[in-house]
């Protein structure tokens, strides 16, 4: 087998290089559209399908060597139809990855602003409401789409601003999306009021209410990221890779929200009990930009009440007396 493969690889090889370098040209390009497409599917369920349609593939293969004539037949009829099955399946995330593909920035530096300033603002705001204990749930969108994870609300399509969160957030019996999440996709505030899917999970400590079982339960299922402000404790949280680390200063939200916007981790979930993974940040895991490794270091930063001097900074030194970011209170938070 092994000389087989020398004998074909130096075949390929001589050759007009002019051949040579269309040819690899060609794989380049599927490898670079089987990857994107892979970082499309990567935490949606069609990712799940896509994995029971490859292994469907291998067990035809398998009968066919085999000669197991029954099982290939009937899978042979199933692999005939297959593309069209692909498109019924995936018609809506292939849809959706064209709109993306669509909507990307052309230039590295200007997405490089915009999310800067998104961070800022929803920094601002989350630093505003924790002071005044207004409860929000912020939800950035990465690169799973979440439009099948979440229940929709009102279609916004707006600039993220401090004054915009803020005033959707406001509890008020005429403001009917406040109970929701905002989702932010794009650098634009997408949708607000949307509903997020609970975690199933029942050793999440019981003083964290709906909105923060929320947050946990979606990060458990997507690479979305997370800020959850408590009305009842007046603190900011932030959720990530089902991980959840409380009462963070703006610094530490701001250092944490940077890192995941300009680096996408690649490591595998660790297997630590939500229980443990609330409670207290998860073992640091190399590479050092593994989504554990992060919520470590803000949770590190936020027990030194660290502060770049940033304009929130009297905002975060003011607390309600009597209220301790460690204090357990039963009920929705």
């Amino acid at each position: 087998m092994i000389v087989n493969f020398l004998n074909t690889l130096h075949a390929f090889f001589d050759r007009e290089i002019s051949l040579v370098l269309l040819d690899l040209t060609d794989i380049v390009l599927v490898a670079a559209v089987l990857y994107y497409l892979l970082l499309i599917l990567k935490g949606t369920r069609a990712m799940q399908t896509g994995i029971g349609l490859g292994l469907v593939f291998i067990v035809y293969q398998a009968s066919k060597r085999l000669g197991l004539v029954t099982l290939y037949a009937m899978l042979d009829t199933f692999i005939t139809s297959l593309v069209v099955l692909i498109i019924v399946i995936f018609q809506n995330d292939i849809r959706r990855a064209l709109m993306r593909f669509g909507r990307q920035p052309i230039f590295t530096s200007a997405r490089a602003a915009l999310e800067s300033q998104v961070i800022e603002e929803v920094v601002r705001a989350a630093a505003a409401l924790a002071k005044k204990h207004i409860g929000a749930l912020i939800v950035f969108e990465r690169d799973a789409i979440l439009d099948e994870f979440i229940e929709s609300g009102t279609t916004i399509d707006a600039a993220v601003s401090k004054e915009l969160l803020y005033s959707i957030f406001i509890p008020s019996l005429e403001n009917p999306v406040h109970d929701g999440a905002v989702i932010i996709r794009d650098g634009r505030v997408w949708q607000a009021g949307a509903f997020l899917p609970l975690s199933r999970t029942n050793k999440i400590d019981p003083m964290f209410g709906t909105r923060h079982r929320a947050a946990v339960g979606l990060t458990e299922e997507t690479d979305a990221v997370v800020v959850v402000v408590s009305e009842e404790r007046g603190e900011v949280s932030f959720c990530f890779n089902g991980n959840i680390v409380r009462n963070l200063e703006s610094a530490s939200l701001r250092k944490v929200l940077v890192r995941l916007s300009y680096k996408r981790p690649k490591t595998k979930k660790t297997k630590t009990p939500i229980s443990e993974r609330i409670s207290q940040p998860p073992p640091a895991i190399k590479p050092s930009d593994s989504p554990n490794t992060i919520a470590e270091e803000a949770s590190k930063s936020s027990q030194v009440g660290e502060n770049d001097g940033s304009q929130d900074s009297e905002e975060e030194k003011s607390r309600p007396d009597g209220k301790n970011a460690d204090s357990k209170l039963g009920g929705s938070s």
